[in-house]
């Protein structure tokens, strides 16, 4: 936590003075000289971002497929499991939809009007791009040309496949794969957090280019986008708590209420995965049965991070905005829902929702280096989406454990395994 404490104070301290830097110029130089600054220090811009993709397809692929094989008996508890997707996938589409619509009309990237530096590298044809053409483009015709291309929908349809049929294979190969597989998550983890010590250069750079040649204006964009994100953070989790009125009915309040401390330890610690054990405990005192909870709630952690899927699509949309890239409605279609299944690969990687944007935005011709006008208020913005991902997770396993056995008196609780519990319906 202090390591993370650091890097931020320094993206803080490097992000003021690229403020200063590109003020200085801006206001005393002439505009050669601040496209000379702009082009040449942006260089440190593109070594990051390369950075950040070079860890991508190993990271998805291990993460997604040792989860998934973690399961093992898929058969015992596909109707929890099945009951549970089917939950997320509602959850990532509102979510979704709800960070697209606030964006629309609080279009907090409008009149940026900033210069792609990264995308004329990319040759993506997005004028193609349809609905069939996603379909058949998603499965891939070698992981290994994926990989290389860093191709995330068509590792993560790979890495499916792979989880499933080594989730069926003996135990003892089963675990060993895992094992190797958690193991290169790990590393890759590492090189990560290594990476992420260059990010107060690049964005000392992307800063102060943009300051350069836009002038100081441009800064107005971030208040205006941190009160939308908020807005839109506040409106997702009313709308969670009616869905949850809906199954559990008044009770959905007093699991808000329970789970107050650990959406507080989420919100400070910008980390969801910091309140997990509150939360398991929590649930259980409200009533959700102990084996489904501890099945449900760390599945909700890798597929129902609500709060990761407005911040994806609301930021996506910011950073187009933010270089006045139109999108026809078959491409924000399009963008929308491989964020949603991008996303699914990396939860729990630290500043996932970034490197879920840079992995998904080149693939638009939105450039990803637009990525770095966020990370500034990066901590700001994670305190949010840890919050309402805890909140999210909560009311989901409140309410399929409401659904499968009922709640109950936490003291009446049979110790029994998991994939002995009940199935009703």
């Amino acid at each position: 936590m202090k390591n993370i404490n650091k890097l931020t104070q320094y993206i803080l301290i490097f992000m003021i003075l690229g403020i200063g830097v590109g003020f200085v110029i801006n206001k005393w130089f002439g505009i050669a000289s601040q496209q000379i600054w702009s082009e040449n220090i942006t260089l440190l811009t593109d070594v990051f971002l390369n950075l950040i993709k070079m860890v991508i397809a190993p990271l998805i692929f291990c993460t997604l497929t040792s989860g998934i094989m973690k399961l093992k008996d898929i058969s015992a508890i596909r109707n929890i499991g099945g009951r549970a997707i089917s939950w997320f996938l509602v959850a990532s589409i509102l979510s979704i939809f709800i960070g697209l619509l606030m964006v629309v009309l609080i279009n907090p990237g409008g009149g940026m009007n900033l210069i792609s530096t990264d995308v004329q590298s990319l040759n993506v044809e997005t004028s193609s791009l349809s609905f069939r053409a996603f379909i058949s483009h998603m499965i891939p015709t070698s992981i290994v040309g994926a990989m290389a291309n860093n191709e995330i929908l068509q590792i993560v349809i790979f890495a499916l496949f792979f989880g499933i049929a080594g989730a069926s294979i003996p135990q003892q190969q089963n675990e060993q794969l895992v094992s190797l597989l958690e193991g290169i998550s790990n590393t890759m983890l590492k090189v990560t957090n290594i990476v992420m010590l260059f990010a107060p250069f690049a964005i000392f750079a992307s800063i102060s280019a943009i300051i350069a040649t836009q002038g100081l204006d441009v800064l107005l964009n971030y208040t205006k986008f941190i009160f939308g994100f908020y807005t839109t953070i506040l409106i997702t989790s009313l709308i969670l708590i009616l869905l949850g009125y809906l199954f559990i009915k008044e009770k959905v309040f007093t699991l808000a209420s329970m789970l107050k401390n650990p959406i507080l330890v989420a919100f400070s610690t910008t980390s969801s995965e910091a309140a997990y054990p509150k939360t398991l405990e929590q649930l259980i005192k409200f009533g959700c049965s102990k084996n489904l909870a501890s099945f449900v709630l760390p599945l909700g952690y890798s597929f129902n991070l609500v709060g990761s899927m407005c911040y994806c699509s609301f930021s996506a949309m910011f950073i187009a905005q933010a270089y006045d890239i139109q999108l026809s409605n078959s491409e924000i279609f399009t963008l929308m829902l491989t964020l949603m299944l991008a996303s699914k690969g990396i939860a729990g990687v630290p500043r996932s929702a970034l490197v879920v944007l840079a992995a998904t935005l080149p693939s638009f011709n939105i450039p990803a280096s637009g990525i770095l006008l966020l990370m500034g208020i990066d901590h700001i913005l994670d305190m949010g989406r840890s919050a309402i991902n805890v909140l999210g997770n909560g009311i989901t396993t409140a309410v399929i454990s409401h659904n499968v056995e009922g709640l109950k008196n936490p003291e009446l609780e049979l110790e029994q395994p998991l994939l002995a519990v009940k199935i009703n319906g």
